[in-house]
């Protein structure tokens, strides 16, 4: 700064006598060549100025967008090579969440769909955003596609490096037959649960029921609870413990005093 200011002071001084010159010569008092002289002097100071001003501008680091800085790699009076990291700078508000959908739903999402993003580092708060871009290719591995989700974070309680999940709607909402996990049996023909059905009255007239097994489709899980595709209604009554000592028309008990674990929307989702 110091070299600037003794250069911007020559400048001057060249600039002043430029003016004086260019008066002097209305008056015939100086030739042309002097005043010639004088403005390619200042031109060359002022050149000179500009140049003192960029190199002081390259020992000044400015960032290039608005955002926030990560803790200071470097310290004070400490000398850098060219490409050293000195600090992180990560912009906030927008923020970017990358996902990756399967290619078989990737047909039905598009640009500017919203997006419900869910993440427990932020109090399980959830965040609406939107599609912002769609990979042109899918992986051939995976079978996946990534997209680009773009939140608004005015108080910046999402941070980069976070874990999020992203909901979103790719049809009209479908009504399943859904069972808790634990009423879904297995063996060798595939997947099946015991249902409960009325099985006449006993001697003081009361109610009797047994159970049967019936196979069936499952679909997808949530929670603890599995999409039943195929094989059930709505409104079966189906055994979801101590299935192991059961087999066709064993006559049961219903007891209900004790429930198994039957959350449909748990935190996190896939728990």
């Amino acid at each position: 700064t110091a070299k600037l200011a003794q250069l911007q002071a020559a400048a001057d001084l060249v600039a002043t006598t430029y003016a004086r010159d260019v008066k002097q010569l209305r008056a015939q008092a100086v030739s042309q060549a002097t005043v010639d002289a004088d403005l390619a002097a200042l031109r060359g100071d002022q050149a000179q100025v500009a140049a003192q001003r960029a190199l002081i501008d390259q020992k000044t680091v400015r960032a290039p967008f608005a955002g926030r800085l990560g803790i200071r790699q470097v310290d004070v009076g400490q000398f850098l090579a060219a490409g050293t990291s000195i600090v992180t700078l990560q912009a906030l508000d927008p923020i970017d969440l990358d996902v990756y959908a399967p290619q078989s739903a990737i047909g039905a999402v598009r640009v500017g769909q919203h997006v419900q993003v869910r993440t427990d580092s932020a109090s399980g708060a959830d965040f609406t955003g939107t599609v912002s871009a769609i990979d042109a290719k899918t992986d051939a591995a995976s079978r996946m596609t990534q997209l680009r989700i773009s939140l608004r974070n005015p108080d910046k309680r999402l941070l980069p490096g976070m874990f999020a999940t992203a909901t979103i709607g790719i049809g009209a909402p479908v009504a399943r037959v859904t069972v808790p996990a634990t009423a879904i049996s297995f063996n060798p023909y595939g997947s099946l649960v015991y249902v409960v059905h009325d099985d006449g009255t006993d001697a003081d007239g009361k109610p009797k029921h047994a159970v049967r097994q019936q196979f069936v489709t499952t679909g997808d899980t949530r929670g603890d609870q599995v999409t039943v595709l195929k094989g059930l209604s709505a409104g079966d009554q189906v055994v979801v413990a101590g299935q192991l000592k059961l087999r066709n028309d064993i006559p049961v008990l219903i007891d209900n005093s004790v429930r198994p674990s039957d959350d449909a929307a748990p935190t996190p989702a896939d728990e």
